[in-house]
């Protein structure tokens, strides 16, 4: 209502809830001007068209519209929509399937198709605790071949602290972005040359990675699970046969042509796992099978929905399947989340919101097997004495699932993991086991996710940290950072000795005076650094400074980097030792030591 005051040629679309708030899209024509016949082109909205709308918005409230709902019949919702000249609403009405219509009145000034609820007036709205924030591009339904609207996004509290609080979030937000840290540290890029939402993995980021997939196959293979490979492209068929053809054909790129059959690049690996169970016939006293793969997947997305890590054409799926007997599903899944707890909190995520999703409308199974697996997803929850809430309906049409979001550092929820039971797959592929009473039977499917892909749950980490990764995931561990030239080369050997142990170690080149050495460091958010000069040298230690804790003292080489190992081992930081030297109060000679830098004979 308030652009429509504000700009009265914008037409409506749709306006849907989001996390922390909402947005709006808005269609604006082209006009002719009255005086002088001329095209007017479409209007692009400004920030400063936004104060327009808000104080247009602010004085809405001050009036106290009455809002309140009406049903009308299709046709004389048609009707209406055709006589205010609102095309999108048109199309809106028409993918709407339930009777009757309803309608919003915000008093007699405006109407709205909505399924509601909302407060009984505009007055009840508190003016202060409501901000719109940004104005952005967007084609009408995502499609790049129709309309481009102007989308407003707004937010709207209870109260202005609330508010107040949640701009201070957006703030400390903007700071994490893992599109900059990723840039600032060198951890990863979209090259464009290459194409949109492809991801180059860094040197760095590639040590973060290598370190994240290690642990996870660890972890995996003591649960139980085996890692598994397989291609990256397949035969249509197979995908005509898991129903992704019909299904998903929207997120799959192209086919490809080979010796006159079409191929296709897989934006699943379920598929390929049904494949192999099937490749001989199973019995009872087999399963379960835990199949894990960190599989590389495409989908299509279009560009306008790209965003860094968080949404590419190309990403790793921490992917792994389990094939039970229905009497094995609760005791798998308890595992399951087991093992999730175990992973995630590694990484420093241990509060969760947790949704198990039941069985829509439209779906595949009897109602035994829908109902009995979902007691087994809900017992399994009960069992581990977590919190969730349901969300009826919300289940794949394939099963009943878990989904399971994160809560980072600055209160923000994150999608990761999911455990999904599948019906469908199974009768697709016509897996079976022998039972044993020797009939055949179909055995329970489960997909599982922990991190949902590695690209999205490495930016999310990066956001967490700030960039600040702790000591057992740092790209660099221990920087060691030369006073003179008479040192690099022992620094080099402490590095090997260092790298040999399993350390991630870099020598700086020198080039620069202690001070900037150090604050380089520091920008590179290395945890411990190593200042090194001749009496280290002579004296096999190294003088340590923590980058969270400061100097932490001087130490013998060896037993530093068992300590260091001991340390990347059991994922903790470097507080202390088991066997340390005595801090030693910092005479004016060991000061001079410190300020080498200052002297003619360090390399400038």
């Amino acid at each position: 209502m308030a652009v429509q005051e504000a700009f009265p040629e914008a037409q409506t679309t749709i306006g849907p809830w989001i996390d922390n708030g909402f947005y709006y899209d808005f269609f604006f024509p082209e006009t002719i001007d009255a005086e002088t016949g001329e095209t007017i082109p479409s209007r692009k909205l400004t920030d400063s068209d936004l104060k327009k709308v808000k104080k247009a918005m602010d004085k809405i409230i001050g009036k106290d519209y009455p809002i309140f709902r009406e049903e009308v019949t299709r046709e004389e919702a048609r009707a209406r929509i055709i006589a205010i000249n609102e095309p999108f609403k048109l199309e809106i009405l028409d993918s709407i399937k339930t009777e009757p219509i309803t309608i919003y009145h915000i008093g007699d000034q405006w109407w709205d198709l909505c399924a509601g609820p909302h407060m009984e007036s505009t007055g009840k709205l508190p003016k202060k605790a409501i901000q719109l924030q940004s104005v952005a591009g967007a084609y009408w339904r995502g499609d790049e071949n129709r309309e481009m609207l102007q989308r407003i996004y707004a937010t709207a509290w209870k109260a202005p602290d609330q508010l107040k609080a949640y701009k201070k979030m957006l703030v400390e937000a903007k700071k994490r972005d893992h599109r900059v840290l990723g840039k600032r540290l060198d951890l990863f890029s979209i090259q464009e040359d290459a194409g949109g939402g492809l991801v180059f993995w860094h040197p760095k980021g590639s040590k973060i990675r290598h370190k994240i997939e290690d642990f996870w196959r660890q972890k995996h293979v003591e649960n139980g699970y085996d890692i598994v490979f397989t291609p990256h492209i397949a035969n249509l068929n197979l995908w005509k046969t898991s129903g992704h053809v019909d299904f998903y054909r929207d997120g799959m790129f192209q086919q490809m042509e080979v010796e006159n059959e079409e191929y296709q690049i897989k934006p699943m690996n379920c598929p390929f796992h049904c494949l192999m169970y099937k490749d001989e016939l199973r019995s009872y006293r087999d399963l379960p099978f835990r199949w894990g793969e960190l599989g590389t997947v495409y989908r299509y997305e279009r560009s306008g929905t790209l965003h860094g890590l968080m949404r590419v054409r190309g990403f790793t799926q921490d992917d792994a399947h389990i094939f039970c007997l229905p009497e094995q599903l609760q005791s798998e899944i308890v595992d399951v989340l087991d093992l999730t707890e175990e992973i995630l909190t590694r990484f420093g995520f241990d509060e969760y919101e947790i949704m198990l999703s039941t069985r829509p409308e439209k779906s595949v199974g009897s109602d035994d097997i829908w109902d009995d697996a979902t007691l087994a997803l809900e017992g399994a929850l009960k069992e581990k004495g977590w919190d969730y809430g349901i969300d009826e309906g919300g289940g794949a049409f394939y099963g009943p699932k878990i989904d399971l979001k994160i809560r980072d550092a600055i209160g923000r929820s994150w999608q990761c993991s999911t455990v999904q039971c599948d019906f469908n797959l199974p009768e697709r592929f016509g897996l079976e086991y022998v039972s044993a009473e020797g009939t055949r039977e179909r055995p329970i499917m489960v997909h599982r996710a922990i991190f949902g892909s590695i690209e999205r749950f490495f930016g999310i980490l990066v956001e967490n940290t700030a960039g600040e990764f702790p000591f057992w995931l740092a790209p660099t561990q221990l920087k060691l950072l030369p006073v003179t030239d008479g040192v690099v080369d022992f620094c080099h050997e402490v590095s090997k000795k260092a790298a040999k142990m399993g350390l991630r170690v870099e020598v700086d080149r020198g080039t620069e005076r202690l001070g900037k050495q150090i604050r380089n460091a520091e920008k590179g958010r290395i945890p411990i650094m190593a200042v090194v000069g001749m009496k280290e040298k002579e004296g096999g230690t190294l003088a340590i400074r923590s980058r969270k804790l400061g100097d932490l003292g001087s130490f013998d080489i060896d037993e530093l980097l068992q300590e260091l190992v001991r340390c990347d081992e059991a994922a903790i930081e470097m507080t202390t030792m088991g066997v340390v030297e005595e801090k030693v109060e910092e005479t004016p000679e060991e000061e001079s030591e410190e300020k080498v830098e200052e002297t003619p004979e360090e390399k400038s």
